[in-house]
């Protein structure tokens, strides 16, 4: 019987142990994987996890399944991933809300936003837009800037919610511009719009998505949009960045992650699938509606991108003094 000797025992137990990892990611997908979506069905982040779900599936020939596990901002879903084990088979539809906001509105967030995720591929997100009521004598921004400064704190803004993103381009706007607006926080973008068509609140800082059938219909004026370029769809609709605002190009993004300690040979597959698969004719044409352009960054590009954000809305949330509802 051949011997072997007790160091090469423990070489070639490590041998096994580094090996096992990457046989497991040679093999993935074997069974389904599981995508959270810390949000309720019918949103942005929900018609998005949906989408790379699909071409996930459709390229990796697997089945990629979306749970809805909406509550606290998305940190709910977000723990529970950030605990699950690094093996692909747990995913999260991450976003700005959690993984940039959040850690900064409340305090006791269960997880680090970049060192307990593995973060994927930036599937996008719609930019945020100022409207007002047409009876609000401002035809432009500039216009409501002087408006605003003629007469401060007698305009209110609405916004899909405290701590929102919404609310923060629009703290931030204020900030720049300095001008005074009461911020009137609703339990969504929908909300929001509703009681700025009755004249309830005169402008609002929304999603594009919430807002573009009421832009369309005249039923709120459009004054500038936070997206870095102009629009194809609202090709007279000027952007923040091109009123002087370059600190304004924001989108409310989302995004595929996973548990820290992800293997590469995964994280690069899935990424690839994302990219690939969001910029297909198809999925650009379900895209579009939202404004949203699919994201085209790399693994790497993509944890940077988080961290920065974090870092970035940071100092806006407490300069705000946005708190969870």
């Amino acid at each position: 019987m051949l011997k072997i000797s007790g160091m090469k025992r423990i070489a070639l137990l490590l041998f096994l142990i580094l090996a096992a990892p990457l046989a497991a990611a040679q093999g993935w997908p074997a069974r389904p994987v599981k995508i959270l979506v810390p949000f309720a069905p019918g949103g942005t982040a929900d018609t998005l996890g949906r989408l790379a779900a699909q071409k996930l599936s459709e390229q990796l020939k697997e089945s990629f399944v979306v749970e809805n596990r909406p509550g606290a901002g998305g940190t709910i879903a977000s723990e529970l991933v950030a605990k699950a084990a690094p093996d692909g088979y747990t995913l999260l539809v991450s976003g700005v809300a959690s993984h940039a906001i959040a850690p900064a509105l409340a305090r006791g967030v269960p997880y680090d936003p970049v060192k307990d995720f593995t973060h994927i591929a930036l599937f996008g997100g719609p930019p945020a837009v100022l409207v007002v009521n047409p009876d609000v004598p401002a035809g432009d921004l500039q216009e409501f800037i002087r408006l605003l400064k003629a007469q401060p704190g007698k305009y209110s803004y609405g916004s899909p919610g405290n701590g929102t993103h919404g609310q923060l381009v629009a703290e931030l706007f204020k900030q720049l511009a300095g001008v005074s607006m009461q911020h009137v926080p609703y339990k969504g973008g929908a909300a929001a719009m509703a009681d700025l068509i009755a004249g309830h609140v005169p402008a609002a800082s929304n999603t594009l998505t919430s807002a573009s059938s009421h832009i369309r219909s005249g039923r709120a004026r459009a004054l500038a949009v936070s997206s870095a370029s102009r629009l194809p769809d609202y090709p007279n609709l000027p952007t923040y960045a091109e009123l002087g605002y370059p600190q304004l190009v924001a989108t409310i993004w989302f995004a595929l992650s996973g548990p820290a300690g992800m293997p590469a040979e995964i994280v690069e597959r899935l990424n690839a699938g994302v990219r690939r698969g969001l910029d297909a004719p198809d999925a650009r044409q379900r895209l579009r509606p939202e404004s949203i352009e699919p994201g085209k960054l790399s693994a790497r590009e993509f944890t940077e991108f988080v961290a920065a954000e974090a870092r970035r809305w940071a100092p806006v949330v407490r300069a705000s003094g946005a708190r969870n509802d």
